[in-house]
């Protein structure tokens, strides 16, 4: 690497550097450039990216970089791998997204992904069927998800890149799993490429001594942007919490005027449940089974004295009752649950039958709602608050609802099994109740 570009990383870009010079001074220092950079100034990712996108110096085993919306995340990974596979220390290498859609759309053939960096005698041909890639070096990279992360019990590697870990379910599995298999080679090592949420796996690193941070806000990308995103952008969310979060990059713990915050819920969130008084499957159904559908919410939840823990999302979107009631008796089964809770507002008695029509022999409970949503929501939002409600692990789409409750047009239907669940075990059989005062 020319000395002059290692110097002028500490700046934007070394190519927003010269572009701010005088022609004379970007005359001199084309001169001075050998022929061969010449040529590959293109594919020489250390002149284009930004110093928040390049690998920090020093030893670390993880770098984690957290951006907002466009700020150059998948970039910035793709192009520290491939640097780390023309170098020959990336021989077998893990990469890792929420789901293998995401893997294959988005890291892979996205046009920030690996297939379309770089010289192209140096891309890498993507073996769909295997969900591997094989570079011309012989590197291989193979592809998993967060929604199966026993895939990742056996293979070994020697790099990994694993993308939007904010937005993985099985977060900690995955991530415990990629860290057994990351030893080959003299120092291993991964890069987490993210929009920064307050979930563990996101705390969990930061807190890491072994993993260094780099951020980056989507305004330092605007010139690689849609003309007017940005501004557009801030014009809509301002910097408000999520702004600030989707736009800067910041790690923000709280919604402002939420009923629900990640702080709260991470707070009593356990990896162990005691023995439980009572057991439930809460169901939000859904009325309509196209692609455009509300999804019909699925919740287990249970009750240990005057506490509840949720102990599954198993919400389905756009399915027939004919396939989402036998996935409701499937866990209550599984839970050994007492009794089934269904919302009957859209459907009445017909949501029984249908719940009764797959053999379960469970007891179905109906409840009609008849307070606003955010009405129903706020005394359970008072039950986070008091600490208890536990969470048994990490949900993350349920989570996220919680918190974007009232600032999206979306329905809420893992939010409304939760409450209607909550409610039923801590608020409706006069267990004691947050006073207000």
């Amino acid at each position: 690497m020319p000395k002059r570009i290692s110097r002028l990383r500490e700046l934007n870009s070394c190519a927003d550097w010269i572009a701010s010079r005088r022609p004379s001074v970007r005359k001199k220092w084309a001169a001075c450039l050998p022929d061969e950079l010449v040529s590959d100034i293109l594919c020489l990712w250390v002149f284009w990216a930004r110093s928040d996108q390049l690998p920090p110096h020093g030893r670390w085993r993880s770098w984690l970089f957290m951006g907002g919306r466009g700020a150059g995340k998948t970039r910035a990974g793709a192009e520290w791998l491939a640097g780390e596979i023309r170098a020959g220390r990336a021989k077998r290498i893990a990469l890792v997204g929420p789901t293998m859609n995401d893997v294959r759309e988005v890291m892979i053939t996205g046009e920030s992904g690996l297939a379309s960096i770089g010289a192209h005698g140096d891309r890498p041909e993507y073996e769909a069927s295997r969900h591997r890639l094989v570079w011309p070096n012989g590197a291989v990279g193979y592809a998993f998800s967060a929604e199966e992360p026993k895939r990742l019990r056996g293979p070994q590697f020697d790099a990994a890149w694993v993308d939007e870990v904010a937005a993985w379910n099985n977060a900690a599995a995955t991530w415990d799993m990629l860290q057994f298999g990351l030893r080959l080679g003299d120092t291993p090592r991964l890069v987490a490429t993210t929009t920064p949420k307050p979930v563990p796996i996101v705390k969990r690193l930061l807190a890491d001594e072994s993993c260094v941070v780099t951020r980056g806000a989507s305004a330092l990308n605007a010139a690689n942007l849609a003309s007017g995103f940005v501004e557009a952008m801030r014009a809509q969310y301002g910097s408000g919490t999520l702004g600030r979060q989707e736009l800067d990059g910041e790690l923000v713990e709280n919604r402002d005027g939420a009923l629900f915050a990640f702080s709260t819920i991470d707070a009593s969130r356990v990896n162990t449940v005691p023995e439980l008084d009572e057991i439930i499957i809460s169901v939000d159904p859904a009325v309509t089974s196209h692609k455009g559908s509300d999804a019909c919410g699925i919740i287990a939840i249970g009750r240990a004295g005057h506490d509840a823990f949720v102990l599954a999302d198993a919400t389905m979107q756009g399915m027939p009752s004919t396939v989402w009631a036998p996935r409701v008796a499937e866990l209550a089964e599984a839970f050994d649950a007492d009794a089934i809770l269904a919302e009957s507002n859209q459907g009445g008695e017909l949501v029984r039958d249908v719940i009764a029509q797959t053999g379960t022999g469970r007891v179905v409970k109906l409840v009609h709602a008849r307070l606003g949503k955010k009405l129903r929501a706020g005394p359970v939002a008072a039950l986070y608050t008091a600490g208890r409600v536990h969470h048994v692990g990490d949900f993350r789409e349920l989570e996220d609802e919680m918190v974007g409750f009232g600032f999206s047009n979306d329905s809420p239907n893992r939010l409304d099994a939760l409450v209607h669940g909550v409610t039923h075990l801590c608020l409706a059989r006069g267990a004691p109740r947050i006073s207000r005062i």
